[in-house]
C-alpha cells in the first residue's frame, strides 16, 4: 500500500487492513472487543453502505468504558441516570472512534451489527442488513477532533480494500431522516469527502464511493 503521509492518514504503526474473518488485523491502533449483540446478515446479501454515527454516554462526556459496556451488554444502568433509558437494549456498532483516535471493533463486518435501527437506503429497508456502522465518539452539535477524522478516512480506506461491494457512505441522519439527526453538523462531510476521494485516486483509483448526503 503507498505511503499517504502527507494526508496524516499512516501513523508509525502502519495503515489499517481486515483479516478474512471480517476484523482488523492486530494493530497499535485498534481494539476488538467481540459483541453478542450482532447476528448473521441474510444470505447472499452484500454489504454496500458504510454509516456515520455518533454516541456518547453521559451525553458530551468522553471517556471511560460506558459505550464499550453498552455495546457488550454490561452497562451498568444505575452509575448514570441518563442511563436508565438503555436499561435492556440491545444495540451494538462494527466500530467506534474515541476522541483521541483508538478504535474499538466490537461485531465483524461480516455480520450483522445492531446500529441503524428503523432506516432505509435506496428503497430497501433494514439497513443493518447490508451496512457497517462507525459510531464516532461525540454529540451532534459540537466538533470531532482532527484524530478522529483521520482515523474514519483510514477505516474507510480498510473498509473499501476488504469489502469488494462496498460504494456508499451516509450520515444516520440521511437513512433515518426526523428520527435520527447524526453525526450532525459538526461532522465536515465535504472535507471528508475531498479526502477520502484523494486518497482513493492515488491508491485505489479503480474505487469510487457514492456519497448519500
Amino acid at each position: 500500500m503507498p505511503s499517504s503521509e502527507g494526508d496524516g492518514l499512516w501513523s508509525l504503526a502502519g495503515p489499517l487492513a481486515l483479516n478474512p474473518e471480517g476484523w482488523l488485523e492486530p494493530h497499535a491502533e485498534a481494539a476488538c472487543w467481540p459483541s453478542p449483540h450482532a447476528d448473521e446478515r441474510p444470505q447472499g446479501e452484500p454489504v454496500r453502505l458504510a454509516v456515520v454515527h455518533c454516541i456518547s454516554l453521559p451525553r458530551g462526556v468522553y471517556g471511560g468504558t460506558a459505550v464499550r459496556d453498552l455495546f457488550l451488554g454490561q452497562l451498568d444502568c444505575n452509575a448514570h441516570p441518563s442511563f436508565e433509558a438503555l436499561r435492556g437494549l440491545r444495540v451494538s456498532a462494527h466500530f467506534f472512534i474515541d476522541r483521541g483516535g483508538q478504535i474499538h471493533q466490537f461485531v465483524s463486518v461480516h455480520r450483522r451489527a445492531w446500529h441503524a435501527g428503523v432506516s432505509s437506503f435506496d428503497g430497501q429497508t433494514g439497513c443493518n442488513d447490508f451496512s457497517v456502522g462507525i459510531e464516532l465518539e461525540g454529540v451532534d452539535d459540537a466538533p470531532y477532533t482532527e484524530r478522529q477524522v483521520q482515523q474514519c478516512l483510514r477505516l474507510s480506506l480498510a473498509l473499501i480494500d476488504g469489502l469488494p461491494s462496498l460504494s456508499w457512505l451516509a450520515g444516520h441522519s440521511d437513512i433515518a431522516p426526523g428520527r435520527k439527526t447524526d453525526p450532525g453538523p459538526g461532522w465536515d462531510w465535504a472535507r471528508f469527502q475531498d479526502r477520502l476521494d484523494s486518497a482513493l485516486g492515488r491508491w485505489r483509483p479503480d474505487r469510487k464511493l457514492k456519497y448519500f448526503f
